[in-house]
């Protein structure tokens, strides 16, 4: 009866014991820092581009 209790033991750890949570986990952690390094990037650089966009426009209109 030990046997067939370690063959059932070991054959559900083999079945349930899956990575998948953890790569969930960590494409949402890159999908999240990716998101933090865009609106980083559009908050500090959004205002030259602004400012640049303006002056573009500007000699534009005035040609």
């Amino acid at each position: 009866m030990l046997t067939a209790f370690d063959y059932a033991n070991a054959w559900l750890q083999a079945r349930c014991s899956t990575d998948r949570g953890a790569s969930l986990v960590e494409y949402a952690l890159l999908v999240a820092l990716i998101a933090v390094v865009c609106i980083l990037a559009i908050t500090f650089l959004g205002s030259a581009a602004s400012s640049k966009f303006s002056s573009v426009g500007n000699a534009i209109n005035n040609a």
